[in-house]
């Protein structure tokens, strides 16, 4: 899989000069490239690695002096990083699953495929599932009765879908991740410390141990289209009605999602985020690695969580929150600097103190 310089330029609506026929085969940084590489400098801080390098072509940025660094060519876009979205696309060499239905693959006769759906090795499809066009199911995948898998998907190896889940067309799901086990609901007969201690927000002694009594998950999962789902994630189905993620949501590695919670459209989950049941996010929302999203609450759009941050109360749209609990960032950040002067404060409080009491003294 190579491409021409002025392909690539092409396929980014970028500049391109010098000789543009040089084939790529790969990208590379700077200081690694080889000559059939397209090094990655689009910051002048990265170009002197070039002359470690040996790479013909790069791609810089606007009104670079691309002659004065030695190259034959170059490819010059406006938004470098955007560009990068496109350039790694072209070159992504895929994981070589094989097309068709692999011997080893198990598919119930009831299960639908389209044309050109790719089965590999030990993959198992059950009752009922329907398996849009052009989607792959890698490696010892499990499909569960009647899922729906939209146009394109593609499944990495060892991905597990629960019954009846539904996953919209070119979702994109990493290997390992779990979709569609039951959701952590439990129930006493009597009411719990656990209530209790939310209403008083108080010890509540010795009690009476109750058995925890499992409700049972009859909802399931739904996932909108152009979603991606990382390695490790693990999505619980909803009690009554379905758990939810929105069109173009991306979710890092270990992300958990506890039943019923729903996540909006074009929202940015990183990872070890942890949302609790019913918690409900707006659109475009972004959440920073190991966020955490309390029950029952609501998440307003084009909020951004920094990382660490303990959300523990609804917060308006809008804002950018940091903490535990969770504050405003900029309060945030003006609590850890008083925090930081407080040993100060301290010191000066004391010696302030012994002059008072001196002067006490001396009256």
């Amino acid at each position: 899989m190579t491409y021409t310089v002025a392909q690539i330029a092409k396929s980014l609506g970028a500049e391109a000069a010098g000789d543009t026929s040089l084939v790529i085969a790969r990208a590379a940084e700077p200081q690694s490239a080889g000559p059939d590489d397209l090094a990655l400098a689009m910051d002048p801080k990265y170009a002197e690695g070039l002359s470690q390098g040996t790479a013909r072509a790069a791609m810089l940025w606007p009104d670079a002096d691309w002659q004065a660094m030695g190259l034959k060519a170059a490819i010059f876009p406006t938004r470098p990083r955007f560009a990068m979205s496109g350039m790694t696309r072209m070159l992504d060499k895929g994981q070589g699953f094989g097309a068709g239905i692999h011997p080893s693959a198990i598919i119930d006769p009831t299960a639908v495929l389209a044309e050109g759906v790719s089965v590999g090795p030990l993959a198992i499809i059950s009752a009922g599932a329907r398996i849009g066009k052009g989607s792959v199911v890698g490696p010892h995948c499990f499909i569960g009765v009647d899922v729906t898998l939209g146009v394109d998907a593609y499944l990495r190896e060892q991905v597990s879908i629960g019954a009846r889940v539904t996953i919209g067309e070119r979702c994109i799901i990493q290997p390992g991740a779990r979709i569609g086990g039951d959701g952590f609901s439990f129930v006493t007969a009597e009411p719990s410390t656990v209530e209790s201690a939310r209403k008083t927000l108080g010890d509540q002694g010795a009690a009476e141990a109750q058995p925890w009594i499992r409700i049972h998950s009859l909802g399931s999962v739904t996932i909108g289209g152009d979603v991606e789902i990382g390695m490790g994630c693990t999505i619980d189905c909803g009690t009554i009605r379905d758990t939810t993620i929105g069109n173009n949501t991306k979710l890092d590695n270990q992300v958990h999602m506890g039943h019923n919670v729903s996540i909006g459209d074009n929202c940015l989950i990183c990872g070890q985020v942890g949302i609790a049941g019913s918690a409900r996010i707006g659109n475009n929302v972004v959440m920073a690695g190991q966020v955490g999203v309390n029950d029952n609450i609501f998440v307003g759009d084009g909020v951004i969580a920094g990382g660490g941050t303990k959300l523990m109360s609804n917060v308006p749209a809008g804002r950018t929150m940091l903490g535990y609990p969770a504050t405003q960032m900029d309060k945030q950040v003006d609590l850890y600097k008083a925090q930081r002067r407080l040993p100060r404060l301290l010191r000066e409080v004391a010696e302030l103190r012994k002059v008072v009491f001196k002067s006490e003294k001396d009256d």
